[in-house]
């Protein structure tokens, strides 16, 4: 007895006899009904949405390449069995892989040079069919000749110690380098023996720490997470720096204090998702909210506060294609350091975006539009709006389930408090709003190992197309 309705069904309702899990050769049936809504007892809708949810959910998690739920005839009349058919897939998977190229920082106008950045995150989505998750991420470069790394290792249990609770950890270090100021710096720091002017201010820190945090469902789409955040930053300053913005001149805050500090914070964070496949998604939304506060009172060196909503609807075309819009907007108050403010390369898709929080780039915006955003790579605030065409080209069932095209197009603002109320000095009219259009085209290749995006945008945004300071202003 197929849960598809056909005509004559409207309205059907049984009691459910139980529940059978089929075809799970390694994940335990228990880890499998741990999203399934329904218990014995309960009268049964045909119609019910969460009948198709669940199964979304169910594909959401990774463990599985198919989903299929069903009804069985129970023993006694008006009695049913709900039957849950799954096919597994690989569970070790590359959820991210980094590759490409940065335009590297130069010193005193000398040519840029280009470095290549890597990493990847690998992990094993279910472990020994537990449903538990283990795993690691590392992400290598240079900038300014100077390594830069990041390692991650976390775990995730999402029926801890056998209850409905969630609990997750994970284990950061970060060792980084980050340019400061846009061209011709003025800076006081022993290290650049050639004269005070540089074309950046070189910061140098390192993080260790982790975050230990618990979540638990709201209904078979939503779940609600709280996080803990502890983590120890040791950084090395120049003495002091100034930069142009826009015909003025002014100090560089460099976002991170002198020396030892601490950060410790909270999060709170929620995810409404309905998506029927988690990489080639064809209708659904996933909406995303988080909310941090820096826990001063415990020691944090940081007081702020921080909140991030995205959101993503995709729909089906009636020729197959697929359509899905993106937004995201996100605000930081207060004196947050500098990975927790919003980058510049994580909004344009034409400059590479942070991996692990590291930033190997060191180019400004693209400037498409011709505003003072040249002038901005971390802000307080950030929103982006896109929309994205997706055109399938294979589906398969062996080690490579499904290659899309996409084309990609989008508008974005990044910000600071200052820039609303003093907007840089030269600039005028539409050009004092900081806006940049971003695009992208590749493919989205789904495989037994993982889902992987290979975009142009990064190359197209290496070609020097524009002057450097394309938009911004110099006396």
């Amino acid at each position: 007895m197929s849960i598809v309705r056909t005509p004559g069904t409207v309205g059907l309702k049984y009691t459910l006899e139980g529940i059978q899990v089929r075809g799970n050769t390694t994940t335990l049936s228990r880890v499998v009904l741990r999203y399934v809504p329904f218990h014995e007892g309960d009268v049964l809708d045909v119609d019910d949405p969460e009948l198709e949810l669940t199964r979304f959910r169910l594909l959401g998690t990774g463990y599985f390449r198919d989903v299929q739920l069903s009804l069985r005839r129970g023993t006694r009349r008006g009695y049913v069995v709900l039957v849950v058919d799954v096919v597994e897939r690989n569970t070790i998977v590359v959820n991210n892989a980094w590759l490409g190229l940065a335009e590297d920082v130069a010193q005193n106008g000398n040519a840029r040079p280009i470095s290549a950045y890597g990493g990847a995150q690998i992990t094993e989505t279910n472990l020994a069919g537990t449903g538990i998750a283990l795993g690691g991420a590392f992400a290598v470069g240079d900038t300014d000749q100077v390594p830069q790394l990041a390692l991650r290792v976390g775990l995730t249990d999402p029926q801890f110690l056998g209850s409905s609770w969630i609990a997750r950890t994970e284990l950061l270090y970060n060792s980084a380098v980050q340019p400061s100021g846009n061209h011709d710096v003025l800076v006081n720091d022993p290290a650049h023996a050639s004269g005070p002017f540089t074309d950046y201010a070189i910061t140098t820190y390192k993080r260790f720490g982790g975050t230990i945090g618990a979540g638990h469902d709201l209904g078979v789409s939503s779940q609600l997470f709280l996080d803990y955040r502890l983590e120890g930053i040791d950084t090395t300053l120049p003495l002091a720096g100034s930069d142009h913005r826009g015909t003025a001149v002014e100090p560089i805050d460099y976002m991170l204090d002198s020396g030892t500090s601490i950060l410790s914070t909270l999060r709170v964070s929620f995810v409404n998702d309905t998506r029927d496949d988690p990489f080639l998604p064809t209708r659904g939304h996933r909406l995303e909210a988080s909310y941090d506060l820096s826990l001063t009172p415990l020691g944090s060196d940081y007081p702020y506060s921080r909140f991030v909503v995205r959101g993503a609807q995709w729909v089906p075309l009636p020729w197959g294609h697929v359509l899905s819009l993106n937004v995201f907007a996100g605000g930081v108050f207060g004196d947050a350091p500098l990975f927790e403010r919003f980058y510049v390369g994580d909004l344009s898709d034409l400059l590479p975006d942070r991996v692990l929080d590291l930033a190997f780039d060191r180019r400004p915006a693209p400037n498409v539009l011709s505003t003072d955003i040249v002038e901005i790579r971390y802000g307080n605030y950030a929103a982006r709006i896109d929309t994205e065409y997706r055109i399938p080209i294979y589906r398969g069932t062996r080690s490579v389930y499904g290659v899309d095209f996409f084309g990609d197009v989008g508008l974005y603002g990044l910000a600071n408090e200052q820039d609303f109320v003093d907007p840089a000095p030269g600039y005028s009219g539409f050009a004092r709003w900081p806006l940049d259009l971003t695009f992208n085209l590749g493919l989205r290749i789904d495989t037994q190992v993982g889902g992987f995006t290979f975009g142009v945008s990064n190359l197209i945004g290496l070609i020097p197309v524009r002057g450097e300071q394309s938009g911004a202003v110099r006396p």
